[in-house]
């Protein structure tokens, strides 16, 4: 109740460093100021953004922290509360959008890049505003929230994500962005694998998970949020179902690229915004590592999207026989006719006669065919990864066949993207295993965060 917590607040002034005072409620009772000096306060604020065309959240920021900044504090803490799914979507690929409305998420990253203050800090809540919480620090807020426990819905990280997969607290100079782009980039590893290889290096940059619902909307905005912030958003690697705007988005695609109609990497080079697919030679390292040379063997890739098209087109250059096979019969005949290769739909595939069993859709909870008919002497690769092994992996292996999972293929591509990204190899020293192993804390920082924690009190 509103009287409780003004009672708690005053309790908390006589016994805690720092007070939060809530924008605009807290800052309306003249007995709350009086007993929490200026320089033990936090004043907060915590609002929606707007989203949509013609909408400004930049802006809206601004106004908000200039009512926030009328009131003398030690810090100022901003937390926008990020739009809708449905208002995420308004905008699709390929519609135009107003200048800010298109991914209002850089809202809160351009205030701090506008203010260069050492007292605020500004963030957008929920998963799609992760990287604004990442990236803060960087932005001179004093601040960065974490989670000692797993990373929460509300787009918090845990404090060991913060620090093993973004090196905080140690704030290296910073002079450009790379990123994953998708609609669940939230959960890659890719920043852990590519900043351990940043760092590694002395490379002035980060690499940050961008959710995003469309493409096109996003790109643009990332484009314009690094003219405004002076840190340039310099590659991108991109998940599916954004891999065919990717190319279409392109000033200039690879003929793999353009083959196999799908792109993984978006990248700058002189002015020029390049798309490849390392979808390819992630495949063949992986089958090529297990021992399989897939000249001459009949091929079958369940799953039509990017990943499968440019898996397909990657057997075929190393001379497979290959078989596309698709739920959608739409998609699939489309990719057959591109590809000149045969097309058979899912519902009537045997993986009998296969030499090569290919799995590039999304389906991880079931396999998304059975592997019981499948000859003795078949290789199963999976391009997803995922901890434990896969349904399909374990029952491939259950069944005796050589399973090649979605790390295997990660390690590989990984490494070309992050080549291809900053145009250095990646670093042989960067523990590229052991670090997708790696979850939560480090183990030597759990005790030294625990007494850091203990050391200080404060309260909201």
């Amino acid at each position: 109740a509103p009287a409780e917590r003004v009672t708690r607040l005053l309790r908390a002034a006589d016994h805690y460093d720092m007070v939060d005072l809530e924008w605009p409620g807290d800052l309306e009772l003249p007995e709350l100021l009086a007993a929490v000096p200026a320089g033990r306060r936090r004043i907060s604020w915590h609002g929606t953004l707007p989203a949509g065309p013609d909408t400004d959240g930049h802006a809206a920021l601004r106004a908000a922290f200039a009512s926030l900044q009328a009131v003398p504090a030690a810090l100022y803490l901003l937390t926008a509360r990020s739009p809708s799914p449905e208002q995420e979507s308004e905008g699709e690929e390929g519609e135009e959008e107003g200048e800010e409305g298109e991914y209002g998420t850089t809202a809160a990253p351009l205030l701090l890049a506008g203010l260069r203050r050492s007292d605020v800090t500004a963030f957008v809540s929920g998963p799609v505003g992760t990287w604004t919480r990442v990236l803060a620090p960087w932005l001179g807020a004093p601040v960065v929230f974490g989670r000692v426990s797993a990373p929460g819905p509300d787009g918090m990280p845990s404090v060991g994500q913060l620090v093993t997969d973004y090196g905080l607290p140690e704030l290296p100079p910073l002079h450009g962005l790379f990123g994953i782009v998708g609609r669940n980039s939230g959960r890659s590893l890719s920043p852990r694998l590519h900043n351990a290889a940043l760092r590694a290096l002395g490379l002035p940059a980060l690499h940050l998970p961008f959710p995003a619902q469309a493409l096109t909307p996003f790109w643009r905005a990332a484009v314009r949020f690094g003219e405004k912030s002076g840190l340039p958003v310099r590659g991108l690697t991109v998940t599916a179902p954004h891999k065919e705007t990717a190319l279409e988005l392109a000033d200039v695609a690879s003929p793999t690229a353009q083959g196999c109609g799908a792109a993984n990497l978006m990248w700058q080079d002189d002015g020029l915004w390049r798309a490849d697919t390392t979808d390819t030679v992630g495949a063949l390292h992986a089958l090529a590592r297990a021992g399989i040379q897939p000249a001459g063997l009949r091929a079958a890739v369940v799953g039509c999207g990017g990943a499968g098209r440019a898996v397909a087109l990657a057997l075929l250059m190393a001379g497979a026989r290959v078989t596309l096979v698709n739920r959608g019969h739409a998609r699939g005949q489309d990719a057959s006719r591109r590809m000149r290769v045969p097309y058979v739909p899912l519902s009537g595939f045997s993986a009998a006669g296969y030499g090569v069993l290919v799995q590039a859709t999304s389906l991880v909870e079931r396999p998304p065919f059975p592997v019981a008919t499948a000859d003795p002497t078949a290789a199963v690769l999976e391009m997803a990864y995922r901890d434990p092994p896969t349904p399909l992996m374990e029952a491939a292996r259950a069944r005796g066949l050589l399973g090649i999972d979605g790390w295997e293929v990660l390690l590989v591509e990984v490494q070309e993207q992050f080549r291809l990204l900053t145009g250095h190899p990646m670093p042989p020293a960067v523990p590229l295993r052991s670090l997708c192993s790696r979850q939560g804390f480090p183990q030597d920082f759990r005790q030294d965060i625990t007494a850091h924690l203990c050391g200080r009190e404060s309260t909201s």
